[in-house]
């Protein structure tokens, strides 16, 4: 299994100076891929609860994502830092940009890191953001379909024009390519057995969370039904977990919980630990260690 760890993005870790070397030290001391994920602003009345346990009306979301930093503006300064891994986003909230310009954004990302980009998109959970960006929530499924819909278009085909439901695109010369062909892997985020059939359908993977195992199993099953039914082979379809380690976590309580995710067949699996430690250095520094008991078995 490969194994990576989210750049600091929110908190404390939140510091754009740092991004550079950060992501340099941490393809030296052998992590596979960098991740970021995707904040528009943090309501002190929000619509929504974070959607993981722990988390109420009365501490709706954890407090460091009140600071945030552009993911994609990170994964850029990630790409001239570094040579060998992986630079992924799980997830970025699709339905929040216009199609032809993320396009743009993630073909130059891929050219810009030299083909080592995954595209990890989801939804969102908290309508609030949707409404501060103008798009519906309602229809945020409807929209992601469309929006895959042009990202596949832009990046295979050449002269490209679109048309449907919410953008119009005319017939133009799209010259950018990505080094990846057809195209960066895109994975998609979700929970929903809406959610794991368009994985199924669509993607190339899946940009998960840690779970219990037979939750995880049963909603992977889905996705690979789908993508059975869509002529796909499901062996195909990769899954990288995001894993959140929890307060009082050691090396070696980390490196086991990587194993359990290993055993149930993830291809990939990156840290998170912008919500358990105060600096970049230190998630750096315990992330390591883990990921070197974790390599020694």
């Amino acid at each position: 299994m490969q194994i990576g760890i989210a750049l600091p993005q929110y908190g404390t870790h939140a510091q754009a100076g740092r991004i550079a070397a950060f992501a340099r030290d941490a393809e030296a001391a052998g992590f596979d891929s960098l991740w970021v994920s995707d904040r528009s602003l943090t309501p002190v009345k929000p619509s929504d609860v974070y959607p993981v346990t722990g988390f109420t009306p009365e501490n709706p979301y954890p407090r460091e994502y009140t600071t945030f930093l552009d993911p994609l503006t990170v994964l850029a300064a990630a790409a001239t830092a570094t040579t060998r891994a992986r630079l992924g986003t799980s997830t970025l909230n699709a339905t929040w940009y216009p199609p032809l310009l993320l396009a743009r954004t993630l073909t130059s990302l891929d050219q810009l890191s030299g083909g080592r980009l995954d595209v990890g998109l989801g939804l969102g959970w908290l309508r609030d953001e949707a409404t501060a960006v103008n798009t519906d929530f309602t229809k945020r499924g409807v929209h992601l379909d469309e929006i895959l819909d042009i990202l596949h278009g832009i990046w295979t085909e050449n002269p490209f024009e679109h048309e449907g439901p919410n953008w119009r695109i005319p017939r133009a010369h799209v010259d950018l390519r990505p080094v990846q062909r057809p195209h960066p892997p895109v994975l998609l985020g979700g929970f929903s057995p809406a959610a794991m059939r368009r994985i199924g359908r669509r993607a190339d993977g899946w940009a998960g969370i840690t779970m219990p195992p037979d939750q995880r199993a049963a909603l992977w099953d889905v996705a690979r039904r789908a993508a059975e039914d869509a002529g796909r082979d499901p062996s195909a379809l990769r899954r990288e977990i995001r894993y959140f380690p929890e307060p009082g976590s050691t090396p070696e309580s980390i490196a086991k919980a990587l194993t359990v995710i290993a055993d149930t067949g993830a291809d990939g699996c990156f840290f998170d630990f912008q919500r358990l430690v105060k600096d970049p250095q230190e998630a750096l520094d315990l992330g390591t260690r883990a990921l070197r008991r974790y390599r020694a078995g």
